[in-house]
């Protein structure tokens, strides 16, 4: 057996090791100590500590477990008091009861061991909590960051407690900001936006106690709001950032949306539960803001474009195209109500080079479409389209329909990739089976990717060139 061959984990380099251990919990990373002398000292130079409640040993009654777990993250801060890291993960069930220890594990990664990054969940997931532990939550002391140097903070499940004097206050070092479940009223995204002068990217979710919500600011470049819902209030949301390229909408319910300066808008996404009684007009809201973003490259949407661009009243002017979109990532299935929708949708993107179509699960049926529609056969405008990519290939009659329109009407289309999956009950269940490439080869037609068997190949082929 040759030298190389004999080679284990004592043989890597430390800087490898180091790496590798950032992606444990801490808890199993000192537990690697025992492994050799080597080994040892290791754990107390990983540039990050985790520490992940859900995967702490469980005890009974399930306090002692929340107790065990705080005295052994005090442990650890005192062994790393002078070891800087970059960054500090913790989820933590929290009680009020232990205030003032996640109040010393705060400011401890802060002004102590300098993290870079600061990631604190307080909420891990609803099975985790009873009805008294959500009646507990951690104010977050914001103004703690000012004697540190974090540049990307993650909050979840807590409270903001802004210094009295915040408008003093300039927490420079801030470039990225997540915040999920967190009380967020209008004057406190005020004042976050405005004393984070240096925040580019700002992601919130599942965030309340806002009515009418202003995100203005000409440092933000990417900007994701998720899972803004509540049917009592109308909520506002204002958005005036003029160098915002990307922008992201998953299920926001807001009354009103306005957008201003989006000229540097280049991606849109948009992601809404596909009910169309129920959720239907809030993603038109959202749609319509593309008429504030002319210069949009990459759109993220559902298809619900037969329905938007027939209606009197969300349908975009006549005038309209998206002429500079050359990527469109389009949710949808493939039957006669979908392949009009992403007709109308084609019609309007002259430029597309590339569509990629991921899996759509309706909760509910299509509308009926009138019957001349139904028998009327689609016709797709694709002037540019170069590639198409099917990531959820389930082998229905109507998915090998619609490959058979792209080969007959996609003039410049060179090549076409699907992805078998299986799915039951409307999910993903099984992702086995490699992509299988069709690509137009000239005079021959359509070919398969060789790596098919060939009495596979000839099958799709013969189909698809009408043979």
């Amino acid at each position: 057996m040759d030298e190389a061959s004999n080679e284990n984990l004592n043989d890597l380099p430390q800087e490898l090791l180091l790496h590798i251990l950032t992606f444990l919990p801490t808890l199993d990373s000192i537990q690697t100590s025992l492994i050799s002398q080597k080994w040892r000292p290791i754990w107390s130079r990983v540039p990050s500590l985790n520490f992940p409640f859900e995967l702490f040993p469980s005890y009974e009654p399930p306090f002692d477990t929340r107790q065990f777990f705080a005295e052994f993250i005090d442990r650890v801060l005192i062994l790393r008091s002078h070891s800087p890291i970059h960054t500090f993960r913790l989820s933590f069930i929290y009680h009020d009861h232990y205030g003032s220890h996640v109040d010393s594990w705060v400011r401890s990664a802060i002004t102590h061991l300098h993290a870079r990054e600061l990631h604190l969940d307080f909420f891990i997931h609803k099975d985790f909590h009873d009805e008294e532990t959500f009646n507990h939550r951690y104010d977050f002391p914001f103004s703690v960051l000012r004697n540190g140097f974090v540049e990307k903070l993650g909050l979840t499940g807590c409270d903001l407690t802004l210094p009295a004097k915040v408008s003093t206050m300039r927490f420079c070092s801030i470039g990225s900001m997540y915040l999920d479940r967190v009380y967020l009223t209008d004057q406190i995204m005020s004042d976050l936006i405005l004393d984070c002068p240096n925040l580019e990217a700002l992601e919130l979710q599942n965030c309340w106690g806002h009515h009418h919500l202003k995100i203005c600011s000409t440092r933000l470049k990417k900007l994701v709001l998720g899972y803004f819902y509540d049917s009592e209030i109308q909520e506002t949301l204002v958005i005036d950032c003029p160098n915002l390229f990307s922008i992201s909408f998953d299920c926001c319910a807001f009354d009103k949306l306005i957008l201003k300066n989006a000229s540097s808008l280049v991606e849109f996404h948009v992601d809404m539960v596909h009910l169309i009684y129920r959720s239907y007009r809030y993603w038109s809201k959202v749609v319509r803001l593309l008429l504030q973003a002319p210069n949009v490259k990459h759109l993220n949407v559902q298809n619900w474009w037969f329905k938007f661009l027939t209606s009197k009243e969300d349908s975009f002017p006549k005038s309209f195209m998206l002429h500079n979109l050359n990527l469109l990532e389009l949710r949808t299935g493939f039957t006669q109500y979908d392949l009009v929708g992403m007709a109308a949708l084609l019609k309007l993107c002259p430029n597309l080079e590339t569509m990629i179509l991921e899996y759509l699960f309706k909760k509910r049926a299509d509308e009926s479409l009138s019957e001349e529609l139904l028998n009327k056969p689609v016709e797709l405008s694709m002037p540019s389209l170069k590639q198409v990519t099917m990531n959820a290939y389930t082998g229905t009659e109507d998915e090998f329909n619609f490959m058979k329109i792209l080969i007959g009407q996609g003039v410049v289309l060179e090549k076409i990739v699907f992805v078998p999956i299986q799915v039951e009950n409307g999910k993903v269940v099984e992702r086995s089976l490699p992509p299988v490439v069709l690509y137009r080869k000239g005079s021959q037609g359509w070919k398969c990717s060789p790596d098919l068997s060939f009495s596979v190949r000839n099958i799709i082929e013969s189909e698809l060139n009408g043979d």
